[in-house]
Order: C-alpha cells, then sequence, then structure tokens
C-alpha cells in the first residue's frame, strides 16, 4: 500500500512563487521516479515534472514551466517538492502528486495522491 500526501497549495499573486510537499508512506521511497502532474479548471491535463530515484540527477520539465518550477526530493524524508517560482495566472491547477514503479521514469505512474490546489490570482 501507498500513501501520497500533497500540501502547500493555495492562492498567490501572479509572480509570485509556492512550494508544494508531497509526503509518501508505504514502501521504499528512494527507488522510484517521482512527478507533478496538474489539472486546470478546463479540464486540460499536464505532466509538469519528473526526478528520477535514488540521486535524483535525471529530472524533466514541462516547457511550460521550464525555468520557473524546480522539483526534488529528499530521501530521508521520503518527501517530493515542488517549487513554483514566477508564477503565471495559467498555472492555476490541482496538483497531483505522483510516484512510478521504476528507478527511471518510463512513462506511467503506479500512484498518486488526491492533490492541492493552487490560484494564482491577483
Amino acid at each position: 500500500q501507498v500513501q501520497l500526501v500533497e500540501s502547500g497549495g493555495g492562492f498567490v499573486q501572479p509572480g509570485g512563487s509556492l512550494k508544494l510537499s508531497c509526503s509518501t508512506s508505504g514502501r521504499i521511497f528512494v527507488a522510484y521516479t517521482m512527478g507533478w502532474y496538474r489539472q486546470t479548471p478546463g479540464g486540460q491535463r499536464e505532466l509538469v515534472a519528473t526526478v528520477n530515484g535514488g540521486n535524483g540527477k535525471r529530472i524533466n520539465y514541462a516547457d511550460s514551466v521550464k525555468g520557473r518550477f524546480v522539483i526534488s526530493r529528499d530521501n530521508v524524508k521520503s518527501t517530493a517538492y515542488l517549487k513554483m517560482n514566477d508564477q503565471k495566472p495559467e498555472d492555476t491547477a490541482l496538483y497531483l502528486c505522483a510516484k512510478s514503479g521504476t528507478y527511471y521514469y518510463t512513462g506511467d505512474f503506479s500512484a498518486w495522491g488526491q492533490g492541492t490546489q493552487v490560484t494564482v490570482s491577483s
């Protein structure tokens, strides 16, 4: 059994920053790729970022967030993070944390959390 619980969402003005956290339990965290996924109010879905297991050096970002968002992981705390900088209104979405079943990302996730809402508005 795997549990993923997101936190850190909320309201932020354009240009501001938020940091999301994803705490995990139930399985060994260090061995698996972690990712962040978002769903906009209009129903669009996008994989925001992934970070590989272990040292977390293999990282991928969606073009829409590249240069603004930073994904990271703390294997001691079994927690993944998404730091969102210079936020734009189009970043408004439900952000979901996900865990893969592989050390490196291969296109699928095996578990996910319920999400945390991020609203970017003035």
